[in-house]
């Protein structure tokens, strides 16, 4: 299981078109490929944070002419968009390398708890910065949750729920044995909710993609969850005087390292380490975090950061 971090498509500030995007994915593609050279059955999801951010701005300055496009709407769109980037690469690679493999993108549902506390507290910031006012005017005629982000302006708020089951799963394993690559789960899945017959309806929130790819991981038995940040390693006292990369961590220090709360941002890698424990305490076997330039390198033990029970 390959997760791809939304940012690792965005380079730079300067570098955020779809183009941009499609190259960056073909570099990750390049090496996802190398994987698959070397006799891995691989299954691909991916982040989808900024792009989220880009449908919701475009949304907001067309509101004067068009409907807005709701949130789980957004997730459905980027996990196409994305999905069909990082497929077309992948293919492309694929005749080039002579691989005989083909590629299929699931826009996959994630269930989740609608009494999960999370949606009594909504805390994941999405879409633009608003004034205060246009901010208390979404809460009032919208229901919006609105929330200040850093004193840098208002923001919308929306819930980030733990997943409870992927409904594509059938779909998505039999595609697996059929020896196809299959991307799924982008953005940590479209979250929706079962009434009481079953039936689902998408939901506006956000489910963090790392624990997703967890769970999807456990659920096709992957032997090996790895992870595709902005850095090389996993870092001790990130940010701090005396940071310290890490080629190895044991479960238990895993654990004990994200309980001290000093070494693992939020938002950032203690996500990833939440994801790494569920995993791992799930069956998993081994756990890789690195950057995509060095996925293959760290599949041979040259870089990145090994994890395992």
């Amino acid at each position: 299981m390959v997760a791809i971090g939304g940012n690792s498509l965005i380079t730079d500030p300067q570098h955020q078109t779809v183009e941009d995007q499609y190259l960056a994915a073909a570099e990750t593609d390049h090496h996802i490929a190398g994987l698959v050279a070397d006799g891995w059955e691989v299954v691909i999801t991916h982040g989808n944070g900024p792009q989220i951010g880009f449908i919701l701005r475009r949304s907001d300055l067309a509101s004067h002419e068009l409907h807005e496009v709701p949130l789980d709407v957004c997730g459905a769109d980027t996990q196409g968009a994305i999905g069909y980037i990082l497929q077309q690469n992948l293919t492309n690679d694929f005749m080039r390398m002579s691989i005989d493999k083909g590629v299929v993108t699931v826009v996959t549902q994630v269930e989740v708890d609608a009494a999960d506390p999370a949606f009594a507290a909504p805390s994941k910031p999405i879409g633009s910065f608003l004034s205060e006012g246009v901010a208390i005017r979404r809460r009032d005629e919208d229901g919006w949750d609105i929330a200040e982000d850093s004193n840098r302006g208002w923001r919308r708020v929306v819930a980030s729920p733990i997943p409870k089951r992927i409904v594509e799963i059938d779909a998505i394993k039999t595609l697996i044995d059929a020896g196809l690559v299959v991307i799924a789960a982008g953005g940590g899945g479209i979250p929706v909710v079962a009434d009481g017959t079953g039936a689902l309806r998408g939901v506006a929130a956000v489910i963090d993609k790392d624990r997703a790819s967890a769970m999807l991981a456990g659920e096709v038995d992957a032997d090996l969850l790895l992870i595709s940040t902005s850095v090389e390693q996993v870092a001790l006292d990130f940010g701090k005087p005396g940071q310290r990369w890490v080629s190895e961590l044991s479960l238990e220090e895993a654990k004990s390292r994200l309980a001290e709360g000093t070494h693992f941002l939020e938002g950032s890698m203690a996500p990833k380490i939440e994801a790494v424990i569920d995993f791992l305490e799930a069956g998993g076997k081994e756990v890789i975090i690195t950057n995509p330039q060095n996925l293959e390198r760290a599949m041979r033990g040259e870089t990145g950061t090994k994890i395992h029970p």
